[in-house]
């Protein structure tokens, strides 16, 4: 068995066989660059017709290294492993051989056994951090976490969405040994590690590419976040393709989530990614590609892509339980129990239809795909950290209600995901923080301000100066969970019932799921809907949830029962805000 791990990348800074360095850089918008590594003179590099320059080098691990691209200006690799002296010091060649794993038998999970939980490493005190809250997690029923972008950025906290050095991991977690300690030691527990990976932009601090490689970029495609990428490309698409594959077999991540799809305009990119996946990864290992796609592109579900995060999912049920509807949960503001139906039933709320919110087209048919191909939260960074106070949903939905929908997250056949914090209740605030300094923290603050200026809450400017100012420290202190709260009584009553929801889905649902597919769903009263899927058995799982605050309805008890929310109900009655699932088992 393997003792290490190696992927031979296009660009970087790669071992040889022979014990040399090849080093590659793609710098079309250059005529020379030069190589300079620590206490040697600066040697040229070889340069192609694609503008791809290389060098092969004798050269220590651990020897810092820049390219000089023009006399005044020394740049870091963008394919970088390390960066110890953040993302405008030197690159450093990092040995892959370094780490000796423990668990080499490792060969994943398959998705349908599945329950995710995202966290930020930053928070939870690093790499080993999280490392030391995996036995926790584990005896909980979590058999994957996801982690949020580890890749370096401008500063020591941020989400990670503002990466610029997407190979190489934050030094603020840990340094890249770490990272595969943390993975060794979920896989001997059991537990899958899924990595966000962010391609749809750079951050706006520590990128250099403008400078050297311009034809990086696609201005005619920008997007919400940034300068578009050129996926069209080769080097380009190579670039993330590369990356992808360093992280799954150099790292041995179980998958990668995709931020952001919709703002990768070469739709192509996706069949070459999955191509390069299928024809690298071991036969006979699980590997999990996970799309974030506001496109709802059911196509690439069909075509290979494990799941997508159902954000129709949360979004109708945050309307429900809240009865907010501005931003963009205007879009499920009219007729949220149909919406729900619809979720339960189909996957996607929008399937074609006309988005209100931006006026476009959104979606595509859905019905045909399993129900495990659709992740379902109530929360997670997005939704909560782009609130402009950063609440959780606890502090903004009835006790009853938000107890019927989290037994609807764990209990249906979809892929259920936690955020940090959720099992236990926590009402931490998780805020939007980021670490930038001068000009460019003033302009963060200023527009993260302006973008609530639309909201009812936010239009007095002196409301909009309450907004916690991301660039502050106490903004990220502020964001780490409170783990003191676990032992406090809602702490473990919340403990509890996601440990008993999670034991029912490994019993019970788990060796059914695969290729479980919808019936129907049906509305049984206001914000009540009645939903049935076919289990891989034959078995019917049957979850009947109401989620209005006065009204009582008339349901036909299960068979078998396999959970309840509600304190006290009499037969065939259902509740305001409660849920009863149930199980009729094929003889």
């Amino acid at each position: 068995m393997q003792k290490a791990y190696l992927y031979q990348t296009r660009f970087g800074a790669t071992p040889q066989s022979d014990g040399t360095i090849r080093f590659a850089l793609w710098a079309p918008s250059c005529q020379t660059v030069s190589l300079e590594i620590e206490d040697a003179p600066p040697r040229p590099m070889t340069r192609d017709a694609e503008g791809v320059f290389t060098l092969t080098a004798d050269c220590a691990f651990g020897a810092r290294y820049r390219f000089r691209i023009s006399e005044a200006q020394a740049v870091p690799d963008p394919a970088s492993r390390s960066q110890p002296e953040g993302v405008h010091g030197p690159s450093v060649v990092t040995d892959p051989t370094s780490y000796e794993w423990h668990c080499r038998r490792w060969q994943g999970r398959p998705w349908e056994e599945a329950v995710i939980y995202e966290l930020h490493a930053g928070l939870l005190g690093g790499f080993d951090g999280v490392r030391e809250r995996l036995d926790e997690l584990s005896a909980l029923g979590i058999t994957a976490i996801e982690i949020m972008p580890v890749n370096s950025f401008g500063g020591t906290r941020n989400w990670g969405y503002d990466g610029v050095l997407p190979y190489a991991p934050t030094q603020a977690y840990g340094d890249p040994d770490a990272l595969k300690h943390l993975i060794d030691a979920a896989h001997a527990k059991g537990m899958m590690v899924i990595l966000d990976v962010v391609y749809n932009h750079f951050g706006p601090d520590g990128n250099f590419l403008h400078d050297y490689a311009e034809d990086f970029f696609d201005h005619e495609n920008n997007s919400t976040w940034g300068t578009g990428i050129a996926f069209a490309r080769p080097q380009v698409a190579d670039f993330f393709i590369d990356n992808v594959l360093y992280w799954l077999m150099e790292f041995r991540f179980d998958g990668v989530r995709i931020d952001a799809a919709s703002a990768i305009t070469d739709h192509a990119w996706f069949g070459k990614l999955r191509e390069r996946v299928v024809a690298t990864v071991e036969p006979g290992r699980h590997v999990h590609l996970i799309l974030e796609n506001e496109n709802n592109d059911a196509e690439l579900l069909r075509d290979g892509f494990t799941a997508q995060w159902n954000d129709d999912g949360h979004n109708v049920l945050h309307v429900m339980l809240t009865g907010e509807t501005e931003g963009y949960y205007e879009m499920f503001a009219e007729n949220p129990t149909a919406t729900l139906a619809r979720v339960l039933h189909e996957g996607f709320a929008y399937q074609g239809e006309i988005n209100p919110y931006s006026g476009k087209k959104r979606g595509m048919p859905s019905g045909d795909l399993p129900a495990s191909k659709f992740i379902l939260f109530l929360q997670n960074h997005d939704q909560t950290g782009n609130r402009a106070l950063g609440e959780r949903l606890i502090s903004l939905a009835s006790p009853e209600a938000l107890h019927a929908a989290y037994a609807l997250l764990l209990l249906s056949p979809m892929t259920p995901m936690l955020f940090m914090g959720e099992e236990w209740g926590c009402t931490t605030p998780f805020l939007f923080f980021c670490d930038f300094h001068d000009e460019l923290a003033n302009a963060v603050r200023e527009g993260r301000r302006k973008e609530f200026a639309k909201f009812s809450a936010f239009q007095d400017p002196e409301k909009r100066k309450t907004i916690p100012d991301p660039n502050a420290l106490s903004t990220f202190d502020d964001s780490r969970p409170d783990r003191e709260a676990r032992a406090t009584i809602e702490g473990r009553i919340w403990l509890d019932r996601t440990r008993s929801l999670l034991s029912l889905r490994k019993r019970h649902l788990i060796p059914r799921l695969p290729e479980a597919h919808s019936l129907d769903a049906t509305i049984i009263g206001d914000k009540s809907v009645l939903a049935r899927w076919k289990l891989t058995d034959g078995s019917i799982l049957s979850i009947a949830i109401n989620l209005s605050d006065h009204e009582t309805c008339r349901i036909t008890e299960p068979a078998t029962l396999l959970y309840s929310s509600a304190v006290r109900r009499t037969v065939e009655e259902l509740p305001p805000g409660s849920l009863v699932a149930g199980l009729e088992l094929n003889a």
